[in-house]
This record gives C-alpha cells, structure tokens and sequence, in this order.
C-alpha cells in the first residue's frame, strides 16, 4: 500500500448544486469526509496524507463563498486539531499567506505547533497553494544546480513526493497541485464527487496503485 498519498477533494459545489443546497453545505460535507478519511488513512498505514483544500485560482470564486469556506476552515481547525493531536498526527500546511483570513492563520500556527513533535500520520493541508506560484517562488531564491537542493525550496521540503494522487469527482488533471513533486505519481481518478468518497473508494484506490507496476523509467 501506498504510504504517501496526496488527494485533489473535488466536486464540493456540484455535490451541492445536485441536491439543491447552498454551496456552503457541500463544503461543510466536505470537511466531515476529510475528518474520516484522514482516520481511514492512519489506519491504512498511509505515513503522509496531502489534502488540496484551496488552491489559489479558487480566490477568482465569488467572496461571499470565499468568505464563508475561509471561515468555516477555522472553526473546523478549532475543533479538529485537539482531537488530531491526541491521536497522534502532525499537521503542516502548503501555501501562501497572503489573503488568508487572519483567524484561520491563528488556527493555522496553532495546529502546527501544538502537533509539532507527534509521530503519526502526518497530514499537509494545502490551503492557497499553486504548483506554478511554488516553484516560481523557489526559483526566485534558488542559486544551485541540483534537483535535491532545489526541492529544498519549495513548500513542501519536509513532505515525501507522493506515491499516488487521487482526485474525485470525474475529472481527470492536477490541476495546478505539486506539479514539481508529482512526476512519478500514479493518478487514480474516481467519479465519486468528493463529499461522496467513502472508506471503501478510499481503499479502493489505494489497491488500484498497489496493483501497479512503478518502473521509474526503466523497465
């Protein structure tokens, strides 16, 4: 099974729009599934979990939805990090903080120092982050020569390259996601929209990679 895997949480709104509720409760359902998956996945085994939450071209949505996801993000962050922590995971995030909500930055600090030294899973939420804007960023300050050495400077220097990346709701790209970390990924999409994905997509996902044969480029 795969210990380093990263999720592309798609397809909140149209779960939504499908049901005839506001584009706030499909977030709301999203975070409830996040909360379970990231227990399915410490018990799964899986040493890293990335989770795509808000990506920088999301900023282009309407402000009242911004608005209302950046603050839910930090109630949830409040009342999820004590529960994360006593059950030993780590959490860190990706991304720029320009913009962010400056209660969810609080939340953000908080989470990352009060779990700082556990040894579980270890979840990255990437939260205004963008693959291109990254590797930009690191470019700008990067003088060296070396793969290694450039990797260094990017947000996610202390984060394993993922294994799979699994994105739900049907549509198959990156979508700007760890586009530097992802060039041996495998890619496992599923139809699922993400408030949909349960346990058993999880796992089924996780065996779909592990079905797989990894060459690297050789043969």
């Amino acid at each position: 099974m795969a210990r380093y895997v990263a999720i592309i949480a798609d397809g909140n709104r149209r779960w939504a729009h499908k049901r005839g509720l506001p584009v706030q409760a499909g977030h709301d359902a999203a975070a409830d599934t996040l909360s379970a998956r990231i227990r399915d996945a410490a018990r799964l085994g899986v040493a890293e979990l990335s989770v795509y939450v808000f990506s920088t071209e999301n900023w282009s949505r309407p402000n009242g939805e911004v608005e209302s996801l950046m603050e839910m993000l930090c109630r949830r962050l409040a009342t999820e990090t004590p529960e994360l922590h006593r059950e030993g995971v780590r959490i860190r995030f990706l991304g720029g903080r320009d913009g962010v909500l400056p209660e969810l930055l609080q939340q953000m600090e908080h989470a990352q120092s009060l779990t700082a030294t556990n040894r579980g899973l270890t979840l990255f939420v990437a939260i205004n982050y963008g693959g291109r804007a990254e590797i930009m960023q690191a470019a700008r300050r990067f003088s060296g020569d070396a793969e290694e050495e450039f990797a260094e400077y990017l947000d996610t220097a202390q984060m394993h390259d993922p294994e799979v990346i699994i994105r739900t709701g049907g549509e198959h790209r990156l979508s700007n996601f760890l586009l530097w970390q992802s060039a041996y990924a495998e890619l496992v999409f599923r139809d699922e929209l993400w408030p949909e994905f349960g346990r058993e997509g999880f796992e089924q996902s996780l065996a779909e990679f592990d079905a797989r044969a990894r060459r690297f480029g050789g043969r």
